[in-house]
C-alpha cells in the first residue's frame, strides 16, 4: 500500500480488512404476487433475489436449473412508473396523454422519453423511445397557459433537444389536452417524428436497498399500460430480467447468505504529518480510512471492509521510535 504523505513526523497504524458476504438463493414454487413474495422471502431468509455481478447471475440460473423451474420468477427488482414534464409542469391536465396502440413499450427496458408523430393512419401520436436517438423535436414559447409550437428540424437526443428549447425558447412541447395535441400536430411534417417533453428517470430499485449496479435486460417490450409501479422478473431459461405487473402470480427466488468466512489481513502502513495533526482524532482517522478505500477502489478492490485496530494502550497511532 503506497505511503500517504501529509507531513514530516513519521507514524504507523493496522487496517483490518474484511471480505464481503456470499449470497445464497433459494427457489420457491410457490406462487405469489410480488409483494407477497418478498414478505415470504424477508420472513424466511433475507430478501427477494438481488443479483449484482455475473457470478451471482450465474448462481441465480444454477439454482433454477436444479430446482427444474421453466417459467418466468420474481426477483427483487421493483421500476416506479412517474411520468414528467420537461418544464416542471404538474398542474391540471398533466396527466393528459394520447399514446399510440401498444405503447408506452418500454422496449429493453432503455425506453425513457417520449415521441409523437403524424400520421394520417391513427388518430393518437404519442409513443416512448431510447432517450439516446436523435430526431427532430417540438419546443413551445409563450407560457404554460398558452403554448405555441415550434418545429425544429435538426436531429439530437431528446436531452441535447431540451437544452436548445429552452435556450431558444422555453422548454420542449407540453400538452395538456386534444385542443394543445391539435395544434401540435399541425406544426409538425407529415410522417415526422419528434420529441416532445414528456419524460421519466431511468431509476431501478433492489427490494434490500442495493445499488442497481448490474443488468440483465431481454430485449422485449415491457408494456406499462397505465400501471404506476412494476416488478421485475428473470426467466428461467435465459436468465434474462423484464418486468410485469406485481400482481401477477408467480414462483419466486429469495437469496440468504452463507455464514461468512471471514479473511482478515492486518496492514501496517507509515504516515508523514506535521505537528499540526492529530492522528488519534476520530474524524482524522475517518478521514484517512476513505482515502484509503478510494485508493483501494482506484486499482480495482471492492467490497471489503476498513476499521482502524487499536493497540494495547487504546490508541491506533504512535511514533515509529516508540514501536
Amino acid at each position: 500500500m503506497e505511503k500517504i504523505l501529509l507531513g514530516i513526523l513519521f507514524l504507523s497504524e493496522c487496517l483490518v480488512l474484511s471480505t464481503c458476504l456470499v449470497r445464497r438463493y433459494h427457489f420457491v414454487g410457490q406462487t405469489l404476487t410480488w409483494t407477497e413474495a418478498q414478505k415470504y422471502c424477508r420472513e424466511k431468509h433475507t430478501d427477494l433475489a438481488t443479483m449484482q455481478n455475473d457470478g451471482e447471475q450465474n448462481q441465480l440460473m444454477n439454482t433454477l436449473s436444479s430446482a427444474g423451474s421453466s417459467s418466468d420468477v420474481w426477483i427483487g427488482l421493483r421500476h416506479e412508473v412517474d411520468w414528467k414534464w420537461s418544464d416542471g409542469f404538474s398542474g391540471t391536465g398533466a396527466d393528459y396523454t394520447d399514446w399510440i396502440s401498444g405503447y408506452p413499450s418500454f422496449y429493453s427496458c432503455r425506453y425513457f422519453c417520449v415521441f409523437m408523430i403524424k400520421s394520417s393512419s391513427s388518430s393518437s401520436s404519442w409513443g416512448d423511445s431510447n432517450c439516446q436517438s436523435r430526431q427532430p423535436f417540438l419546443c413551445y414559447r409563450g407560457s404554460q397557459q398558452n403554448p405555441e409550437y415550434v418545429f425544429v428540424n435538426q436531429a439530437m437526443t431528446w436531452s441535447s433537444a431540451q437544452s436548445y428549447c429552452r435556450e431558444n425558447f422555453i422548454d420542449l412541447a407540453i400538452m395538456r389536452n386534444d385542443a394543445e395535441r391539435e395544434a401540435a400536430l399541425r406544426e409538425i411534417p407529415d410522417a415526422y417524428g419528434v420529441w416532445m417533453g414528456l419524460y421519466r428517470d431511468p431509476t431501478f430499485n433492489w427490494s434490500d436497498g442495493s445499488s442497481f449496479l448490474f443488468e440483465n435486460w431481454e430485449p422485449a417490450t415491457n408494456p406499462l399500460n397505465s400501471m404506476r409501479v412494476i416488478c421485475g422478473v428473470s426467466s428461467s431459461s435465459s436468465g434474462k430480467w423484464k418486468f410485469l405487473s406485481c400482481e401477477t402470480s408467480l414462483p419466486f427466488v429469495c437469496y440468504s447468505y452463507d455464514t461468512p468466512v471471514v479473511k482478515k489481513t492486518v496492514v501496517k502502513v507509515k504516515v508523514k504529518v506535521d505537528g499540526s495533526v492529530d492522528l488519534n482524532d476520530p474524524a482524522v482517522q475517518e478521514q484517512l480510512l476513505k482515502q484509503v478505500q478510494d485508493k483501494l477502489k482506484e486499482d480495482g478492490v471492492d467490497g471489503v471492509t476498513l476499521k482502524w485496530k487499536k493497540q494495547k494502550d487504546g490508541e491506533v497511532f504512535h511514533k515509529e521510535d516508540e514501536l
